[in-house]
């Protein structure tokens, strides 16, 4: 057995989700729990590298782990990973390179719809329209605002193949303009500006979100109801005051204790949540 200690927990990250079984005694930032060899070595690849609203997870384990035991965890979770939550589940949707990479799992996009099914959304930043067809299927009236022509065609169409394309208005423009355009105190704006490919996974601030920084610059959140932001795991929470963040896990057989965004909640009016 091993004496295991994990640091660096946030509230709001939930932290049994996020370590799995055991007998965890958590206390402030940090957590502690006796495992056998294979589960803290498992545990140790999932953690290792990991940080969550720009703070860096710690692993501690009392005695070492023992090299192989460590090479295998890695190796198993390797493999595991390959078993993610699902971005688009029916054929004949089409994404790009991008889409691929930064499309929210439907499975996630649905469930963050339901939230505020029956609302005005818009999403400013569509891409695929992952989100937006979420946000359709949950009954939401959607504006999917996209600055790049084809990316929303190809919004549109993945909206067809979902049977939801009449419930979501398509504009082509920038992000910041559209939202001003479309601002209204009873609507939810949706933001998930681009992370990159090889987004940083030790700490992201705004400076890496130009479209964000320029929202928030224009007031927005002030002009709708409610804001809401998919931003990386390792985005540092603090450099969006006010927010009320989440962690959002992943529903798939190799996802499900890990962090796959993060959502960053601005309400400025009752009713949202």
């Amino acid at each position: 057995m091993h004496r295991v200690f994990v640091s660096g927990l946030l509230p709001w990250i939930e932290p049994a989700r996020l370590l799995g079984p055991g007998h965890w005694s958590v206390e402030a930032r940090s957590a502690h729990t006796e495992l056998p060899t294979h589960a803290a070595a498992d545990l140790d690849a999932r953690l290792r590298g990991v940080s969550i609203g720009g703070t860096a997870l710690g692993f501690e384990s009392q005695p070492p782990l023992p090299r192989t035991a460590v090479r295998a965890a890695r190796t198993t979770d390797a493999r595991r990973r390959r078993d993610g939550s699902v971005g688009f589940s029916r054929a004949g949707v089409r994404l790009d390179d991008e889409g691929k990479v930064s499309l929210t799992p439907e499975a996630l996009a649905l469930a963050l719809g339901e939230r505020f099914a029956g609302r005005t959304v818009v999403d400013a930043g569509c891409g695929a329209g992952g989100n937006s067809i979420g946000f359709a299927r949950a009954g939401c009236r959607v504006v999917a605002i996209e600055r790049d022509a084809r990316r929303l065609a190809d919004a549109r169409h993945n909206a067809n193949v979902y049977g939801v394309a009449s419930q979501i208005e398509f504009v082509v423009g920038e992000a910041v303009a559209g939202a001003i355009r479309c601002a209204d105190p009873e609507a939810v704006l949706f933001l998930d500006p681009p992370w990159g490919v090889d987004w940083d996974r030790g700490g992201m601030g705004l400076a890496a979100f130009p479209m964000l920084e320029s929202v928030l610059a224009a007031g927005l959140p002030a002009r709708y109801g409610a804001t809401v932001v998919k931003l990386p795991p390792s985005f540092r929470v603090g450099e969006l005051p006010g927010s009320r963040p989440e962690a959002v896990y992943g529903v798939g057989g190799g996802d499900s204790r890990r962090v796959k965004f993060l959502l960053l909640v601005v309400a400025t009016r009752t009713g949202f949540g």
